[in-house]
This record gives C-alpha cells, sequence and structure tokens, in this order.
C-alpha cells in the first residue's frame, strides 16, 4: 500500500530539517507543497531530496491559502495513485510519531482526524484559559453542522484515496483553515466512516502562525454557508 504526507509549507526553511529527521519515512513517503517561500525552503527541500527519495516536492507559483496548496497536494498523490493521503503541518505540531497509531486506527476507517480533545490528548504549552477557549469555538461548528468529532478544526488527518475521491475535495471553496472542517463535513456527508485519535499538540518550535483575523473571519462565513446550504455527493444529486 502506498502511503503519502501532505506538508504545506510557506517560509518553513528553518523548521523543515526536525521533521524530516523525525518523519516515519518507512511507512510514508513525503509530499512538501511549498508556495514559493522566498526564504529558500523549496531549495531545501531539493537538497535533501538527493538523498531521500521518500521526499518529493510541488511548488507553487504564489502563495494562494492553505487549502490550495491541500487541494495541489491531494491531487498531486492521487494521479500519483497513492492508497492512503495523510496532512499535517510543518512546525511539528502535529507530532510524526502519531501516524503510526492513525494509521492503525485507518483499517476500520475512512478518514482518521488526530484530536487535541479526546481522553489520551494532551496540548503542552497552552494555558487552560488557551485550551478552554480553543474548545469553546469548535463548539458553534459541531452545533451548526453536527460533526462526529471534538476537533472540527483539526488539520491533522489520514485519508483513504477513495474518501477524498468521494468528498470531490477539488471543488471544495474554502482558502484558509476552515477547509479542515469543510472536508471533515463533507466526509460526514458522503456517509464515511470517521475516527478520531488523540495526540499530544505541541506548541510551535520554529517560523510564525499563518491565523490572521481574516482566516477567522473565513471560517465563520464557510460554517454558516455549509449549513444554510447543505453540499451533497454525486450520488445524491
Amino acid at each position: 500500500m502506498n502511503r503519502v504526507v501532505v506538508v504545506p509549507t510557506y517560509n518553513e526553511r528553518e523548521g523543515l530539517p526536525a521533521l524530516l529527521d523525525r518523519f516515519p519515512h518507512d511507512a510514508f513517503d513525503l509530499l512538501i507543497v511549498d508556495d514559493s517561500s522566498p526564504d529558500g525552503t523549496a531549495d531545501l527541500v531539493r537538497e535533501e531530496m538527493t538523498t531521500k527519495p521518500w521526499v518529493h516536492l510541488l511548488v507553487r507559483p504564489v502563495k494562494d491559502g492553505l487549502a490550495g496548496a491541500y487541494r495541489a497536494g491531494f491531487a498531486w498523490a492521487l494521479e500519483h495513485d497513492y492508497d492512503v493521503v495523510g496532512q499535517m503541518d510543518s512546525d511539528l505540531q502535529h507530532p510524526p510519531e502519531s501516524l503510526d497509531a492513525m494509521l492503525e486506527a485507518l483499517a476500520a476507517a475512512d478518514l482518521v482526524v488526530g484530536s487535541r480533545y479526546l481522553p489520551g490528548s494532551e496540548t503542552t504549552g497552552w494555558s487552560a484559559i488557551r485550551r478552554f477557549r480553543s474548545r469553546l469555538a469548535g463548539i458553534p461548528t459541531n452545533l451548526l453542522l453536527r460533526l462526529p468529532v471534538r476537533d472540527p478544526s483539526g488539520g491533522f488527518k489520514l485519508w483513504r484515496a477513495d474518501a477524498l475521491r468521494a468528498i470531490e475535495v477539488e471543488s471544495t471553496l474554502s482558502r484558509g483553515y476552515v477547509f479542515q472542517i469543510e472536508t471533515t463535513y463533507r466526509a460526514k456527508r458522503a456517509g464515511l466512516r470517521i475516527r478520531e485519535v488523540p495526540f499530544t499538540f505541541a506548541s510551535r518550535e520554529q517560523g510564525e502562525s499563518k491565523l490572521t483575523d481574516d482566516v477567522s473571519r473565513e471560517g465563520i462565513l464557510v460554517v454558516l454557508r455549509l449549513f444554510m446550504h447543505p453540499w451533497r455527493p454525486r450520488s445524491e444529486r
């Protein structure tokens, strides 16, 4: 079974070596989708590719949002006949060591979501107030969309390739982090088997967060749109 994890990057040259050192390349390939980072992220990846045949690179001409990077990476993975497609951040907030447990859970699922809020999970470096606010932020989403997960905005996932096809991922409309919600929502609407597994969410080690006010506003608008205009898979149209 061929497996790949898609990792979008923008100005992540400093942090990538740590990810490469910890990545479970015996079980997964790694696809870096770089939005032409001015810090030379793509050049670093090209250097690593000379000695790491499990590393691949897809460079996009402009910075065009997290969702666009994932759509491009997923399309590449499907074109290259991978059976399992993962997604995670490059900053080690999603620990590569958890991919094995997620892969085990995928044996009985179509989508596995790494959760910060299940028993057994942790969020290191966060205050109790920040943890509370983070969990509180997901309540309106779950109430409106009735998602079968505790961490609706979680972006640490493993998909079966057929699940990505079933949700028609190429037609998703999100630009930013709400892509995580939109894809899980589509998986639920398509009747896919969804499982959550706990993991330890770590503080970012390198670089800067890409979460902005515009991204947050888009998240609210997209959730409302999905609530008012439910998506349906092709088989129901």
